[in-house]
């Protein structure tokens, strides 16, 4: 005769736990060859395939690494997918908005990246060297200072445009309460 034990259940579904059900839980391994690790990252085949692998978390990192997104286009068409991606999944971008991520980890985008090339400086630089560096390169090719030259203007254009991104982003960055 087998002991009556006292129930978990209480018959009130949210009382439970999740997880706590007594069969054996499902788990997916890893789909590289000898690896006995959970596969909980998926990765496509090939482009545009709705075939997975699904790969532990060190697999992945390895098979992104050699993941070249933009593979068999010409520079035009990349940039045009580049735009279309960030256009459509621009939410995700919400927090470089409140200031949770700093200026070197991948907060600061493409023509951010850009502008800081043109200054001359680093892409954790913050906006005091930005603004350091635009008016040290301005003031050498402003057009005051060497009149009739096209390339100075040129080049004073550029760094005023590369100042303007660089400020507008700063301005997103900050919080205005």
């Amino acid at each position: 005769m087998s002991r009556v034990r006292r129930s978990t259940d209480w018959g009130f579904p949210r009382w439970r736990g999740y997880g706590s059900s007594r069969d054996a839980a499902q788990v997916r391994l890893c789909d590289r060859h000898g690896c006995s690790e959970p596969g909980n990252c998926p990765a496509p085949k090939s482009p545009n395939n709705p075939d997975r692998w699904y790969f532990c978390q060190k697999h992945a990192a390895e098979y992104n690494a050699g993941w070249d997104y933009f593979a068999g286009l010409d520079a035009e068409e990349a940039a045009q997918r580049e735009a279309q991606e960030r256009s459509d999944f621009s939410g995700f971008k919400e927090s470089a908005h409140y200031g949770w991520a700093g200026s070197g980890d991948g907060s600061r985008s493409g023509d951010e990246l850009r502008a800081l090339e043109a200054l001359g400086l680093d892409p954790d630089a913050d906006f005091d060297a930005v603004k350091k560096a635009w008016r040290n390169r301005a003031k050498e090719v402003h057009p005051d200072v060497r009149p009739n030259d096209a390339e100075a203007a040129k080049a004073f254009q550029t760094y005023q445009v590369a100042y303007e991104v660089l400020r507008a982003a700063e301005e997103r960055r900050e919080w205005r309460g």
